[in-house]
This record gives structure tokens, C-alpha cells and sequence, in this order.
């Protein structure tokens, strides 16, 4: 029997779990214990009241993502339209504002992402990819000692469970996480505040040390191009080639199917020149404000107190991840002679569209980057569950319990 709470912290678990991993488990279709997508029944559609609510909470979450995003972005913050939207819906969130952005807007937001990112890919973008074998080789040692290294610093420092550590410290995959919680009864508030925290952590702190450090340009960068009317037939093409590219590699479940589908897409059709028409600068600016909004919602639902007695484990695992990535972009760009930025942004083990939204926002090599975190996606998605039940506990006969496991203490 888990100590701790028993059956009430198992109920307290899966009601945190609906919140944090809301956003996250709509936008890649995962459900919490599997990799198959939790449809809702077409048959069954929404009440009026239903749909009433939903566009409130929609509305006042954009509103909150648009004040948060313009400050920061007219104030010339790097990534600012993103991070500043991220903030400011997280802290909406913790007040207990009902922040929300449902499943079909998520999935527009993705494949929009993805057009983006793939129209400021150029032939010269392409070149570069003799180097992506041994940064791709570093990238995976990297993870491997990220994982390591923070989930011994989790079980040393706070008194943390090994499996409880492991999944807290695992480089992304929340879904994924999330549902080996409950598989393997982990504490699943731990690890949600912990991968939440850092996800957070990352989109909002990384472009402003990188910034700091003289590592990316300082100011708002103009994403995006101005929109030309009479390159209207072009967009649509652009646009309808890449959704049903992006469509055909989700309905394959391909990691990050939308965003990667409709980026490979518009990469090819920008990189071969047959295309040369981007999205205009304004929607995708609006693009990075509603995403954030994504991500600062996973904090819904989530008691101060709870956050206040976590967060010490939070900053601290990150803090271990973000100096295990150091050491390895700094040697590898010692070598290769990369931007640190860029591999920076490449390693850093937060939210793939959040990451692939800032190296956009940066002006850095969307190819270089995309093709290190999809890396990221297979590596963590095949190697985590396998090194999780490894760590957990061996199942003994039915007339020999397992002795509890010590657990991240909370109280109500």
C-alpha cells in the first residue's frame, strides 16, 4: 500500500493531473496511460450551455494572452509575444481564472507553427546538416545525463522516491509521464509542478539569459512577412499543401505529427523556391501569443500551497538540467564552432512547439532545431518507459507486499 494518503491522494493525483496536463495531452492527442488520441464522440456534441461557457473561458484566456504578449513583445523583449503570453496566463491561471484553450484551436495553432517555421528554411539552411550526426550523438548523451543527474539530485536533496525522481527529471513527454505516474503509482503532483515548472522556466527564461549573455539579438524581431494581396492564391496553396501534409502525419502518429508535418512541408516547397510567399507577421505573432496561452493553462487548477511547497524541487532540477546543457553545448560548440544560442535552444529539454516557437522567434535554424527535438521525441518516448519500470519497485507474490515508497510529502 502507498503511504502518504492511499486512495485520497490517488483522487487528488488524477484531479491535479486533468489540470496540468490538459494543455499539453489536447495539443499531441495523448491520452494519460497510452499513446493512442482521446477523441471526444462526434455524435455526442456540446450543449449551447456548454459551448457558452467554453468561449468565455476561451475569450478571457486570449484576452489575458494578448496583454501579457503585446507588453512584452512592443517592449522588445526577446520572444516576448510568446513569453510574455506564457506569464501572463500562468499567473491568470493561479489566481484561479478558468484558463482554457480547447483541442480544435490547438491543432490550428500547431500547423501554423509549422508553416512558419518551414518558410524561413533556404537551400544555405540545408548545408548544414553534414554537422547534425555527432550534435545529434551529444544530444543523446546529454539526455541520458539530464535524467540522471536530476533525478539524483531530486532523491538526495528533497527525499524523493526513485520513480517519483525519474519521471520528475525526464526530459519531456509529459503525456507520456503523466500516464507512467499513474501506471506505476508515482506521485503524480510532484512530477506534474516539476515538468510543468520547467517547461515554463525555460520558454520564458532561456531567450532572456540568451539575450543577456549577448547570445541572440537583442529587440523584437519581425517573424513573418508583410501580407501581399496579390499572393493570396500562393498562401492558400502553402497553406492546404501543409495541413494536409500535417494531417496525413498525425493520422500516422508521427511524434508531433501537425507541427512537423506542416513544417516539412512548407520547408520544401520554401526550399526548392517553388513557394516563396510567407505568413504575414501579424498572424503569426498571434500565432505565439495563443500558444503561450497553452502553455501558461497547464497551471489551472493548481493550489498555491501545493506550487509554494514543490517549487524548491522544481527550480532546483531545473537549475541541474539547465547546467548538464551547458556543459554539453559548450563543448560542442568548441568543436563545431555552432551558435551557442542555437544549440541552446536544440538541447533544452522543454515543450517541443514552445522550443521550436522560440528558435522562430530568434531568428535561429529551425531545421537544426526541429531535427534535435524530434530526436528528443523518439529517444524519450522509446527509453523512458523501459528505465521507469526498471526503477520501479519489483511486483513480489500476492502474500508479500511491496513496502511503500517514500513520497514527496503534502498536506491538504
Amino acid at each position: 500500500m502507498p503511504c502518504g494518503g492511499g486512495a485520497g491522494q490517488r483522487v487528488r493525483g488524477r484531479r491535479l493531473t486533468q489540470g496540468f496536463a490538459r494543455g499539453i495531452d489536447r495539443v499531441h492527442g495523448v491520452r494519460v496511460g497510452g499513446f493512442r488520441e482521446s477523441r471526444q464522440p462526434l455524435s455526442l456534441p456540446p450543449s449551447t450551455d456548454s459551448l457558452a461557457i467554453v468561449a468565455r473561458k476561451l475569450a478571457e484566456t486570449l484576452v489575458f494572452a494578448a496583454i501579457g504578449g503585446l507588453t512584452l513583445g512592443l517592449l522588445g523583449m526577446p520572444a516576448g509575444f510568446l513569453s510574455g503570453s506564457i506569464l501572463m496566463v500562468a499567473v491568470a491561471s493561479l489566481a484561479g481564472r478558468p484558463m482554457l484553450i480547447p483541442l480544435l484551436p490547438m491543432r490550428i495553432l500547431l500547423v501554423l507553427i509549422g508553416i512558419s517555421l518551414g518558410a524561413v528554411v533556404t537551400p544555405a539552411t540545408l548545408h548544414g546538416m553534414a554537422a547534425y550526426p555527432l550534435s545529434i550523438a551529444v544530444l543523446l548523451a546529454a539526455m541520458i545525463c539530464i535524467s540522471v543527474s536530476g533525478a539524483a539530485y531530486l532523491r538526495m536533496v528533497h527525499g524523493w522516491d526513485k520513480i517519483t525522481a525519474y519521471l520528475a527529471a525526464a526530459p519531456g513527454g509529459l503525456s507520456q509521464v503523466m500516464g507512467l505516474a499513474a501506471e506505476l503509482d508515482a506521485d503524480i503532483r510532484a512530477i506534474a509542478i516539476v515538468q510543468t515548472v520547467r517547461v515554463a522556466i525555460i520558454a520564458i527564461g532561456l531567450p532572456a539569459g540568451l539575450s543577456l549573455f549577448g547570445l541572440v539579438s537583442r529587440g523584437a524581431r519581425s517573424v513573418g512577412g508583410p501580407f501581399n494581396p496579390a499572393q493570396l492564391d500562393e498562401l492558400a496553396i502553402l497553406i492546404a499543401a501543409s495541413t494536409v501534409a500535417a494531417l496525413i502525419a498525425y493520422r500516422i502518429r508521427f511524434p508531433g505529427g501537425l507541427l512537423f508535418g506542416a513544417m516539412l512541408t512548407s520547408a520544401a516547397l520554401h526550399g526548392s523556391g517553388t513557394i516563396h510567399v510567407v505568413m504575414p507577421w501579424w498572424v503569426t505573432n498571434m500565432v505565439m501569443m495563443a500558444f503561450g496561452a497553452v502553455t501558461g493553462s497547464r497551471f489551472a487548477g493548481t493550489p498555491l500551497r501545493m506550487l509554494a511547497h514543490f517549487i524548491g524541487a522544481a527550480f532546483g532540477s531545473f537549475a541541474v538540467a539547465v547546467a548538464v546543457t551547458a556543459v554539453f553545448a559548450a563543448g560542442l560548440v568548441g568543436i563545431l564552432g555552432l551558435p551557442i544560442g542555437e544549440v541552446m535552444i536544440a538541447y533544452a529539454p522543454g515543450a517541443v512547439d514552445a522550443m521550436m516557437l522560440l528558435a522562430l522567434a530568434l531568428n535561429l535554424d529551425p531545421v537544426y532545431v526541429g531535427a534535435h527535438h524530434l530526436v528528443r521525441i523518439f529517444f524519450v518516448s522509446l527509453a523512458m518507459p523501459l528505465l521507469a519500470h526498471r526503477a520501479a519497485p519489483a511486483r513480489k507474490a500476492v502474500d508479500v507486499p511491496v513496502p511503500p515508497r517514500k513520497r514527496p510529502p503534502f498536506e491538504d
